[in-house]
């Protein structure tokens, strides 16, 4: 399987929610969603809307430190395929694609491999 680097790479809208799930922003989205609620129905605003608001927050807090590890990882990953002269160089491109085109090509790598 040959990875092309190609920057217009169409994601899945999963992907796109993953990514906005690490993004700072999220936490505006948890603030705003709380102060509706507040308003518009502050009759049901009790413990279970402060632990649903909880998981929401620690959700995010999850995710934004997941992406931060990865970000990390594949940029080390990335400095070793360009210092390494028999490296392939499409594999610093791997990270930009989807997940099922990534185990595609693991599962190549394997076959290949022959284990």
């Amino acid at each position: 399987m040959r990875l092309e680097a190609n920057p217009t790479v169409q994601k899945h809208w999963t992907t796109h929610i993953g990514q906005a799930a690490g993004h700072p922003a999220a936490f505006l989205v948890v603030i705003v969603y709380a102060t509706l609620w507040l308003v518009f129905s502050p009759v049901t605003f009790e413990w279970n809307a402060v632990a649903t608001l909880a998981v929401f927050v620690m959700t995010l807090f999850i995710q934004r430190a997941n992406r931060r590890d990865n970000l990390a990882l594949h940029a080390k990953l990335d400095e070793l395929l360009r210092v390494d002269d028999d490296a392939r160089s499409e594999l610093t491109q791997l990270d930009e694609q989807e997940p099922e085109v990534i185990e595609r090509h693991r599962d190549e790598e394997v076959r290949k491999s022959g284990g």
